[in-house]
């Protein structure tokens, strides 16, 4: 099976050059790919982003959808794949894009899915790697720096060229990323409040919760029930101060 190549997004975050994103337009359009999110670009001059698109990507630049914040740009997506040169920390668990492609084919059979890549100058931060259900890190010789549209059309072109193995259980379609944040926060509150995890540095002690829910590919009503747990056991620890 191969992958739904429509349910897939490319999400610039904070690009600086408009040339770069036609770059990138061109190299999605090209693995078939042909949804393009910017958030937050420092020069959103689509005639220099068409210049670099050429023919092929300029339908891409006109449909290009413009956000502030990461946060709102992937709200809607099942699966988010954020894409980083660095290791360690935050970005222990890290794949490369031909390792993970055959699952993202698979997963793609249900979810809308966005591949996040970070400014060119700098990539992204811890912060916006939290937001991020998978890791991925193109290898590269001694010299790990890329350019956009290069690691752009690396990662599509295994995701083009790639299936969904025999045998692979479906995945369901999964809660969006709006609400597992919504989840992720409510859950934050009441494990800073029973002690679990000190408020000194929440979300960087959060982050195996995250990638622990992020492998069991919970669905909106699981990420409803657990939001369910939570209110209910804020409001029996509300209701025992009073007592």
């Amino acid at each position: 099976m191969k992958p739904r190549l429509e349910h897939f997004s490319i999400v610039l975050n904070k690009p600086r050059f408009p040339e770069n994103i036609g770059s990138a337009a061109r190299a999605a359009r090209n693995m078939g790919i042909s949804h393009l999110i910017l958030v937050d670009p420092e020069n959103p001059d689509k005639e220099r982003m068409r210049h670099l698109a050429t023919r092929m990507g300029a339908d891409i630049i006109k449909s290009i959808k413009i956000y502030d914040e990461l946060t709102e740009a992937v709200a809607d997506f099942g699966h988010v794949v954020g894409t980083t040169a660095r290791t360690g920390g935050v970005r222990s668990s890290v794949k490369s894009p031909r390792s993970i492609a055959p699952y993202l084919a698979g997963l793609s059979e249900n979810n809308r899915i966005a591949l996040v890549f970070g400014p060119e100058d700098r990539g992204l931060t811890n912060h916006e790697i939290r937001l991020c259900h998978t890791l991925v890190r193109i290898p590269t010789s001694s010299f790990s720096s890329l350019n956009l549209s290069h690691a752009v059309m690396i990662v599509c072109y295994e995701l083009f060229t790639t299936g969904m193995p025999k045998g692979l259980p479906q995945i369901p379609k999964l809660a969006d990323s709006k609400e597992m944040e919504c989840m992720y926060d409510r859950l934050k509150k009441i494990l800073i409040e029973i002690d679990y995890i000190k408020d000194d540095n929440p979300d960087y002690r959060m982050m195996k919760i995250r990638r622990s829910f992020a492998r069991a590919h919970l669905t909106s009503r699981d990420a409803a029930t657990i939001l369910g747990i939570c209110r209910q056991i804020e409001w029996r620890i509300n209701n025992l101060s009073k007592t």
